[in-house]
């Protein structure tokens, strides 16, 4: 008898991405028997990946998938039978770049017709995108968002076999799936999901429709994981979450948050543990304790800001005041004096005058970041802050965020500087881009360190004197 194929056909809705209920998530556990495992065999795949770790960390969710069904991956578009494009919805300038490789990406299809072309993430869960995509993009053949890349099998199957276009999206709060196969990028470092959406709603952010609700994961799923890639040989893992300082709070059954997690992980044999974002208004004094107590949670917190004046927070709704932050980063350098804080920044927000900037850049001094990603801002459609009134230039927008990076900049220099002539633990990543014998890692407190050795190094955690300090690295040398 002939499988139906049903056409996949579900665009998305920002008005039901708004939506948060009280209903329990639902936690599905993937089941890896897949009756189409061989459909890949012979075939190759391609992934372009945009956006944060949170994107990163579902690449290789996808590439596990694929590896399941057989496929193999190629860094060559001509020799590629899937080419999907993973994307963000953060800013205007990253969408722009997926509609252009797009563009770029439809001669391989004249030349080879059976060329399948996916675009996948955060763009799709946009209603705006969607219509784009149907209208402007006939021959991208899979269209699906965050919440479903664990039916990709089905869709390939579909747009394989049944030679039909998929777009299926999801604007529900979202569920946690569970056991799904991935293809890590390292073999010494890890992504670990501990918590999946956001329910901050900043004005600016469309994260909260593009990632449904807060969910976490139970911990003893966290648990294992660590402890499973333990004892696959990784050195280091990297706590994911919009808000990893909200984990637990949506638990009815325990009262279990960050911190209990973060203990519970510092006594797995895990030699290195990091996390990533956290919110200010959440990040309590048990938090702290935890990363001052445990010397395997790294002393670098990124600790977003996104503006020094309590007007443009207000507007921003973000929850906090300037003071209230200040209080947060002293209490943080009083109970972990050596700590290196990093931060995000938006310039040129609706209602930024001149002496809002001023207030960010007096945050600035006072906060000592050691590094911070800065951003005009960009407004995004469906949010709040799309429709509010913006009279700042774009000149003015620029010339804050270059006397912003000038400060900024003073600050990563004198936050390296305080490690010359020390001995720091680094652990490698990989060779250098600009030179074969020059290896190139992380320290403790997340400062790029380069420095000669051999490639066996790579992995491993190895103490290395540092020479010199740059604004943006350390340089350095082998310390036996």
């Amino acid at each position: 008898m002939k499988k139906d194929y049903s056409q996949y056909f579900r665009r998305p809705s920002t008005k039901a991405a708004r939506k948060r209920t009280t209903e329990d998530v639902q936690t599905i556990d993937f089941d890896s028997h897949l009756n189409i495992k061989h459909l890949g065999q012979g075939k190759h795949y391609l992934i372009q990946t945009y956006g944060c770790q949170g994107n990163e960390a579902d690449t290789e969710t996808i590439k596990g998938l694929l590896h399941q069904l057989d496929f193999k991956e190629t860094t060559d578009e001509r020799q590629a039978d899937l080419i999907l494009l993973n994307t963000c919805a953060i800013r205007e300038n990253a969408e722009n770049r997926v509609f252009g490789e797009l563009g770029r990406l439809k001669q391989y299809k004249k030349s080879n017709p059976d060329l399948l072309i996916g675009v996948a993430g955060c763009m799709p869960q946009e209603e705006s995108v969607v219509d784009r995509l149907l209208m402007k993009y006939p021959y991208v053949d899979l269209i699906f968002g965050t919440h479903n890349i664990y039916k990709i099998p089905e869709y390939l199957e579909t747009a394989m076999l049944a030679k039909e276009r998929v777009i299926e999206v999801f604007s529900d709060e979202g569920s946690i799936i569970e056991n799904l196969p991935k293809k890590r990028e390292f073999s010494h470092k890890a992504w670990v999901n501990i918590m999946y959406g956001c329910d901050e709603f900043c004005t600016y952010c469309v994260v909260p429709y593009t990632r449904g609700k807060e969910r976490s994961r139970d911990p003893k799923q966290v648990i294992e994981e660590v402890k499973k890639l333990v004892l696959d040989g990784y050195q280091e893992v990297t706590l994911l979450g919009q808000n990893v300082n909200s984990y637990g709070r949506d638990f009815i059954d325990k009262d279990y948050t960050f911190s209990h997690l973060l203990n519970d992980l510092a006594k797995t044999t895990i030699k290195r543990i990091r996390f990533t974002t956290s919110h200010p208004k959440d990040f309590d004094d048990a938090t702290i304790a935890a990363i001052a107590e445990h010397k395997n949670i790294m002393p670098h917190i990124h600790l977003p800001v996104q503006s020094g004046s309590n007007k443009v927070l207000k507007k921003m709704n973000r929850k906090y005041t300037k003071e209230a932050y200040l209080t947060l980063v002293d209490k943080i350098v009083k109970a972990i004096p050596h700590v290196s804080l990093t931060t995000d920044i938006i310039v040129g927000f609706p209602e930024e005058d001149d002496e809002a900037f001023e207030e960010t850049l007096d945050l600035v001094n006072q906060a000592h970041f050691e590094g911070a990603f800065t951003f005009i801002f960009s407004p995004r459609a469906g949010t709040p802050a799309a429709a509010y009134h913006d009279t700042t230039s774009n000149v003015v927008k620029k010339a804050r965020l270059q006397r912003l990076n000038t400060v900024i900049n003073q600050g990563y220099l004198k936050g390296n500087k305080r490690f010359e002539n020390q001995v720091v633990e680094v652990l490698v990543d990989g060779e250098s881009k600009n030179k074969a014998n020059i290896l190139a890692g992380y320290t403790e407190h997340n400062k790029l360190v380069n420095f000669e050795g051999d490639c066996s190094l790579i992995g491993k955690i190895v103490r290395v004197k540092v020479t010199e300090a740059k604004t943006w690295f350390l340089l350095g040398e082998r310390h036996e």
